[in-house]
């Protein structure tokens, strides 16, 4: 099921580019323009994240935030400020924030910081993925194939669990590389089909129940199959 997130912020420009590059992630948004609508839709729509503006008519982002937080919710919530004062930053996070970012907004950090925070609250019992004849054990770093184990470097392996993970989801090439190697990392798109490559050598006959499949001028997905 896609996660749900609550867009709370009083640009409307800013709010469809949002919206616009959180969809075409595969998350599914809810919207307010003010924060007395965010809060309105926050408690009719049990949201997964929040991206919360700072500075908005009726109710600003502080007390949606505090409110938030004193309703004994831990759904995260990612500031937007058009501040970079440090002061204010802390008072956001000290206040029971996630995260923020400053405007104006590079959607592609946006993304990256979202994606980010689902990971860090990934249950760990999710180390472990099972499939016909094939499981991948992240923590471990074992991956077994049709009852055996394969030799695999660790790289392979956290790029195999990332798409098993999401089934059917298409990732790109540099989303991949933000998730699997880090946000930080500067290398080619081509290392992620090199490693595709590799792993499809190992996995070859395994099952016809999934498949790691190319997905022409988009990337990678894991296909299961009825």
């Amino acid at each position: 099921m896609a996660k749900k997130i609550l867009i709370v912020e009083d640009d409307d420009n800013i709010r469809e580019l949002l919206r616009l590059y959180l969809e075409r992630e595969g998350y599914e948004i809810a919207e307010a323009e003010n924060g007395a609508v965010g809060m309105t839709r926050f408690k009719a729509d049990s949201p997964d994240l929040i991206l919360l503006d700072m500075m908005m008519p009726v109710m600003d982002g502080w007390q949606v935030c505090r409110e938030i937080r004193e309703s004994g919710s831990t759904t995260p919530i990612i500031m937007i400020t058009a501040k970079g004062e440090t002061m204010d930053k802390v008072t956001g996070l000290e206040m029971g924030a996630d995260d923020y970012i400053v405007k104006p907004l590079e959607m592609q950090e946006v993304v990256a910081r979202v994606r980010a925070i689902f990971r860090r609250l990934a249950p760990e019992e999710a180390g472990k993925l099972s499939f016909d004849n094939l499981v991948i054990d992240k923590q471990a770093y074992d991956l077994v194939v049709a009852g055996k184990r394969v030799d695999a470097p660790p790289k392979e392996i956290e790029l195999l669990y990332f798409l098993a993970q999401s089934p059917n989801h298409v990732f790109t090439r540099a989303q991949l590389l933000d998730d699997v190697w880090g946000f930080d990392y500067f290398g080619d798109t081509r290392t992620v089909d090199v490693h595709v490559k590799r792993l499809r050598e190992k996995l070859e006959g395994a099952s016809d129940k999934w498949e790691l499949k190319t997905v022409w001028g988009v990337g990678y997905k894991f296909e299961t199959k009825e």
